[in-house]
Protein backbone atom coordinates (compact mmCIF):
# COMPACT_ATOMS: atom_id res chain seq x y z
CA UNK A 1 0.00 0.00 0.00
CA UNK A 2 1.93 3.23 -1.03
CA UNK A 3 1.47 6.06 1.79
CA UNK A 4 -1.83 7.63 0.35
CA UNK A 5 -3.88 5.06 -0.71
CA UNK A 6 -7.59 4.54 0.23
CA UNK A 7 -8.31 2.55 3.26
CA UNK A 8 -11.58 0.27 2.92
CA UNK A 9 -12.68 -0.94 5.88
CA UNK A 10 -15.60 -3.01 6.41
CA UNK A 11 -18.41 -5.31 8.37
CA UNK A 12 -21.71 -6.39 7.48
CA UNK A 13 -23.65 -3.83 5.74
CA UNK A 14 -21.21 -1.22 7.06
CA UNK A 15 -18.24 -0.03 4.95
CA UNK A 16 -15.85 3.12 4.60
CA UNK A 17 -12.96 4.45 2.51
CA UNK A 18 -10.40 6.71 4.13
CA UNK A 19 -7.15 8.50 3.07
CA UNK A 20 -4.31 9.31 4.80
CA UNK A 21 -4.19 12.94 3.18
CA UNK A 22 -5.81 15.11 5.47
CA UNK A 23 -6.73 11.76 7.80
CA UNK A 24 -10.20 11.78 6.37
CA UNK A 25 -13.15 9.50 5.32
CA UNK A 26 -14.00 9.75 1.88
CA UNK A 27 -17.17 7.94 1.93
CA UNK A 28 -19.07 5.98 4.42
CA UNK A 29 -22.37 3.39 3.06
CA UNK A 30 -25.01 1.03 4.88
CA UNK A 31 -26.25 -1.26 2.83
CA UNK A 32 -25.20 0.46 -0.39
CA UNK A 33 -27.24 3.78 1.20
CA UNK A 34 -24.56 7.38 1.83
CA UNK A 35 -24.70 7.77 5.61
CA UNK A 36 -22.22 10.56 4.53
CA UNK A 37 -21.28 12.42 1.89
CA UNK A 38 -19.17 10.93 -1.08
CA UNK A 39 -16.05 11.46 -2.37
CA UNK A 40 -14.20 10.13 -4.92
CA UNK A 41 -10.67 8.43 -4.66
CA UNK A 42 -7.79 11.37 -3.61
CA UNK A 43 -10.09 14.36 -3.15
CA UNK A 44 -8.70 16.74 -1.56
CA UNK A 45 -9.91 17.00 2.35
CA UNK A 46 -12.13 20.22 2.11
CA UNK A 47 -14.29 17.83 -0.46
CA UNK A 48 -14.60 14.41 1.72
CA UNK A 49 -17.13 12.83 3.91
CA UNK A 50 -15.28 14.25 7.06
CA UNK A 51 -11.99 15.33 8.54
CA UNK A 52 -10.60 15.72 11.74
CA UNK A 53 -10.31 19.05 13.70
CA UNK A 54 -6.72 19.58 15.44
CA UNK A 55 -5.10 21.66 17.12
CA UNK A 56 -8.69 23.16 17.01
CA UNK A 57 -11.42 23.75 15.10
CA UNK A 58 -13.39 26.71 12.91
CA UNK A 59 -11.53 30.74 13.23
CA UNK A 60 -9.77 32.94 14.88
CA UNK A 61 -10.99 36.40 15.10
CA UNK A 62 -8.04 38.62 13.52
CA UNK A 63 -5.59 35.69 13.65
CA UNK A 64 -4.48 36.30 16.80
CA UNK A 65 -5.13 35.31 20.08
CA UNK A 66 -2.82 36.06 23.84
CA UNK A 67 -2.71 33.36 26.38
CA UNK A 68 -0.66 33.04 29.27
CA UNK A 69 1.04 36.33 28.62
CA UNK A 70 2.23 35.61 25.19
CA UNK A 71 0.90 37.03 21.95
CA UNK A 72 0.68 34.44 18.86
CA UNK A 73 -0.38 35.22 15.37
CA UNK A 74 -1.91 32.78 12.72
CA UNK A 75 -1.62 32.94 8.94
CA UNK A 76 -4.86 32.16 6.69
CA UNK A 77 -4.39 28.64 5.21
CA UNK A 78 -7.17 28.72 2.91
CA UNK A 79 -8.01 30.38 -0.64
CA UNK A 80 -10.45 32.66 -0.64
CA UNK A 81 -10.81 32.74 3.37
CA UNK A 82 -8.69 35.35 5.38
CA UNK A 83 -8.30 32.88 8.75
CA UNK A 84 -6.71 30.21 9.59
CA UNK A 85 -9.22 27.42 9.32
CA UNK A 86 -10.13 24.76 11.45
CA UNK A 87 -6.45 23.80 12.62
CA UNK A 88 -3.91 22.54 10.30
CA UNK A 89 -4.17 18.52 10.68
CA UNK A 90 -6.85 18.27 7.67
CA UNK A 91 -4.42 19.51 5.33
CA UNK A 92 -1.52 17.50 6.53
CA UNK A 93 -0.53 13.92 5.22
CA UNK A 94 -1.31 11.08 8.72
CA UNK A 95 0.69 7.93 8.96
CA UNK A 96 -0.81 5.07 8.85
CA UNK A 97 0.40 3.14 12.42
CA UNK A 98 -2.14 0.30 12.49
CA UNK A 99 -4.71 -1.15 9.99
CA UNK A 100 -7.17 -4.78 10.46
CA UNK A 101 -10.18 -5.11 7.90
CA UNK A 102 -12.33 -3.13 10.67
CA UNK A 103 -9.99 -0.55 12.19
CA UNK A 104 -7.11 1.83 11.54
CA UNK A 105 -5.34 4.33 13.59
CA UNK A 106 -3.34 7.31 11.56
CA UNK A 107 -0.74 9.38 13.47
CA UNK A 108 -0.02 13.34 12.21
CA UNK A 109 2.79 15.37 14.22
CA UNK A 110 3.52 19.17 13.93
CA UNK A 111 6.59 20.93 14.91
CA UNK A 112 5.60 24.40 15.33
CA UNK A 113 6.32 25.65 11.49
CA UNK A 114 3.91 28.25 10.82
CA UNK A 115 1.92 27.99 13.48
CA UNK A 116 2.46 28.30 17.25
CA UNK A 117 1.48 24.60 18.28
CA UNK A 118 3.61 21.72 18.78
CA UNK A 119 1.69 18.46 18.88
CA UNK A 120 0.91 15.02 17.75
CA UNK A 121 -2.32 13.82 16.81
CA UNK A 122 -3.69 10.65 16.61
CA UNK A 123 -6.60 9.35 15.00
CA UNK A 124 -8.85 5.59 15.45
CA UNK A 125 -11.67 4.79 12.64
CA UNK A 126 -13.18 1.48 13.19
CA UNK A 127 -16.85 -0.18 11.93
CA UNK A 128 -17.13 -2.55 14.24
CA UNK A 129 -20.59 -3.82 15.22
CA UNK A 130 -21.78 -1.69 12.75
CA UNK A 131 -20.77 1.30 14.00
CA UNK A 132 -18.56 3.87 12.56
CA UNK A 133 -16.73 4.62 15.65
CA UNK A 134 -13.92 7.38 15.15
CA UNK A 135 -11.61 8.62 18.31
CA UNK A 136 -9.22 11.72 17.68
CA UNK A 137 -6.75 12.97 20.42
CA UNK A 138 -4.20 15.58 20.57
CA UNK A 139 -1.00 15.61 23.01
CA UNK A 140 0.38 18.67 23.30
CA UNK A 141 4.83 17.95 22.57
CA UNK A 142 5.87 21.56 22.66
CA UNK A 143 7.83 23.22 25.38
CA UNK A 144 4.96 25.31 26.80
CA UNK A 145 1.15 25.45 27.88
CA UNK A 146 -1.23 25.87 24.56
CA UNK A 147 -5.35 25.95 24.54
CA UNK A 148 -6.07 23.01 22.64
CA UNK A 149 -9.58 21.49 20.95
CA UNK A 150 -10.71 18.82 18.59
CA UNK A 151 -13.79 17.90 16.42
CA UNK A 152 -14.74 16.31 13.89
CA UNK A 153 -16.30 17.98 10.60
CA UNK A 154 -18.32 15.32 8.71
CA UNK A 155 -21.13 16.42 5.99
CA UNK A 156 -24.48 14.56 5.07
CA UNK A 157 -26.35 14.27 2.13
CA UNK A 158 -28.91 16.95 1.55
CA UNK A 159 -31.79 15.84 0.37
CA UNK A 160 -35.47 17.16 0.32
CA UNK A 161 -36.67 13.94 2.56
CA UNK A 162 -33.82 14.78 5.36
CA UNK A 163 -34.62 16.07 8.89
CA UNK A 164 -32.00 16.53 11.70
CA UNK A 165 -32.93 16.33 15.41
CA UNK A 166 -31.04 17.34 18.37
CA UNK A 167 -31.40 19.50 21.48
CA UNK A 168 -29.14 22.50 22.39
CA UNK A 169 -28.74 25.44 24.85
CA UNK A 170 -27.93 28.44 23.53
CA UNK A 171 -27.06 29.03 19.87
CA UNK A 172 -24.70 31.57 18.71
CA UNK A 173 -24.99 34.37 15.57
CA UNK A 174 -23.01 34.30 12.74
CA UNK A 175 -20.78 37.94 12.09
CA UNK A 176 -19.40 39.01 8.93
CA UNK A 177 -16.51 37.18 8.03
CA UNK A 178 -17.68 33.75 8.63
CA UNK A 179 -16.99 34.71 12.79
CA UNK A 180 -19.27 33.42 15.58
CA UNK A 181 -21.46 36.21 17.45
CA UNK A 182 -23.25 36.74 20.33
CA UNK A 183 -25.80 34.67 21.79
CA UNK A 184 -29.21 35.03 20.18
CA UNK A 185 -32.29 33.09 20.50
CA UNK A 186 -32.89 30.62 17.98
CA UNK A 187 -35.36 30.96 15.21
CA UNK A 188 -38.14 28.71 15.12
CA UNK A 189 -36.51 27.30 11.61
CA UNK A 190 -33.05 26.39 13.63
CA UNK A 191 -35.08 24.73 16.72
CA UNK A 192 -34.38 21.02 16.35
CA UNK A 193 -35.83 20.06 19.43
CA UNK A 194 -38.08 17.55 17.30
CA UNK A 195 -37.40 16.37 13.68
CA UNK A 196 -37.38 18.95 11.13
CA UNK A 197 -35.81 20.29 7.80
CA UNK A 198 -32.97 22.17 7.66
CA UNK A 199 -34.29 25.91 5.73
CA UNK A 200 -33.27 26.65 2.48
CA UNK A 201 -30.94 29.23 3.12
CA UNK A 202 -27.47 29.71 4.86
CA UNK A 203 -26.65 28.94 8.00
CA UNK A 204 -23.40 28.62 10.11
CA UNK A 205 -24.25 28.87 13.73
CA UNK A 206 -22.63 27.37 16.84
CA UNK A 207 -25.22 25.42 19.27
CA UNK A 208 -23.81 24.93 23.05
CA UNK A 209 -24.45 22.14 25.17
CA UNK A 210 -26.63 19.81 22.87
CA UNK A 211 -27.29 16.91 24.23
CA UNK A 212 -24.52 14.97 22.14
CA UNK A 213 -27.42 13.07 20.47
CA UNK A 214 -28.50 13.96 17.13
CA UNK A 215 -30.42 11.87 14.51
CA UNK A 216 -30.68 12.51 10.61
CA UNK A 217 -33.36 10.90 8.91
CA UNK A 218 -33.45 10.19 5.11
CA UNK A 219 -37.36 9.03 4.59
CA UNK A 220 -37.11 8.06 1.55
CA UNK A 221 -34.24 5.71 2.25
CA UNK A 222 -35.89 4.46 5.57
CA UNK A 223 -32.76 4.91 7.65
CA UNK A 224 -31.71 6.95 10.46
CA UNK A 225 -28.12 8.26 11.74
CA UNK A 226 -27.50 8.69 15.30
CA UNK A 227 -24.60 10.58 15.89
CA UNK A 228 -23.31 10.20 20.10
CA UNK A 229 -20.55 12.12 21.26
CA UNK A 230 -18.41 12.03 24.60
CA UNK A 231 -19.07 14.56 26.71
CA UNK A 232 -15.96 16.54 25.67
CA UNK A 233 -17.66 17.83 22.34
CA UNK A 234 -19.91 19.85 24.20
CA UNK A 235 -20.55 22.72 21.30
CA UNK A 236 -21.38 21.77 17.78
CA UNK A 237 -21.22 23.81 14.77
CA UNK A 238 -24.37 23.78 11.95
CA UNK A 239 -23.68 24.73 8.51
CA UNK A 240 -25.13 24.38 5.63
CA UNK A 241 -24.80 26.64 2.24
CA UNK A 242 -28.59 25.85 0.99
CA UNK A 243 -29.64 23.85 -1.96
CA UNK A 244 -29.52 26.63 -4.21
CA UNK A 245 -26.03 28.02 -3.37
CA UNK A 246 -24.26 26.53 -6.54
CA UNK A 247 -24.07 27.12 -10.28
CA UNK A 248 -26.34 24.29 -10.78
CA UNK A 249 -29.61 25.44 -8.36
CA UNK A 250 -28.73 22.93 -6.08
CA UNK A 251 -26.42 21.87 -3.37
CA UNK A 252 -25.59 18.32 -2.03
CA UNK A 253 -24.48 18.84 1.58
CA UNK A 254 -24.68 19.73 4.95
CA UNK A 255 -22.30 19.68 7.92
CA UNK A 256 -22.70 19.11 11.75
CA UNK A 257 -19.91 19.18 13.53
CA UNK A 258 -19.41 18.15 17.42
CA UNK A 259 -16.46 20.10 18.55
CA UNK A 260 -14.89 20.14 22.12
CA UNK A 261 -14.43 24.26 22.38
CA UNK A 262 -16.71 27.02 20.61
CA UNK A 263 -15.84 29.26 17.40
CA UNK A 264 -13.08 31.93 18.32
CA UNK A 265 -12.81 30.18 21.84
CA UNK A 266 -9.32 31.85 21.98
CA UNK A 267 -10.27 35.00 22.82
CA UNK A 268 -13.13 34.55 25.24
CA UNK A 269 -12.28 35.14 28.67
CA UNK A 270 -13.03 31.69 29.37
CA UNK A 271 -11.24 30.14 26.34
CA UNK A 272 -14.50 28.87 25.09
CA UNK A 273 -13.62 25.55 26.08
CA UNK A 274 -10.29 25.04 24.53
CA UNK A 275 -8.55 22.59 26.87
CA UNK A 276 -5.13 24.32 27.92
CA UNK A 277 -2.61 21.46 27.73
CA UNK A 278 0.64 21.40 29.65
CA UNK A 279 3.75 19.66 27.90
CA UNK A 280 2.60 15.71 27.84
CA UNK A 281 -0.92 16.06 28.29
CA UNK A 282 -3.69 14.86 25.86
CA UNK A 283 -6.96 15.81 25.31
CA UNK A 284 -9.58 12.90 23.35
CA UNK A 285 -12.88 12.13 22.59
CA UNK A 286 -14.79 10.12 20.42
CA UNK A 287 -17.96 10.11 18.10
CA UNK A 288 -20.18 7.39 16.71
CA UNK A 289 -22.33 7.16 13.93
CA UNK A 290 -24.83 4.89 13.94
CA UNK A 291 -27.27 4.07 11.33
CA UNK A 292 -30.84 2.11 11.77
CA UNK A 293 -33.99 1.27 9.32
CA UNK A 294 -36.96 3.55 10.44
Amino acid sequence: MTALEPIHLSEGALAAVLSPRGGTVLRCTWHGIPILRSAADGAPPGDSACYPLVPFGNRVRGNRFRFADHDYELQPNMAGDPHYLHGEGWQSDWHVADRTPVSVEMRHAHDGSGIPYVYEATQTVSVSAEVLCMTLAVTNTGQRPMPFGIGFHPFFPLTRDKKLEFRAGRMRDELPGWLPGPVVPKPADLDFETASPLPDRWINNGFEDWNRAARITWEDDGIALDINADPVFWTAQLYSPGRSADANGETDHFAFEPMSHLANGHNMDDLGGLTPLAPGKTLSGTVRFTPTRI
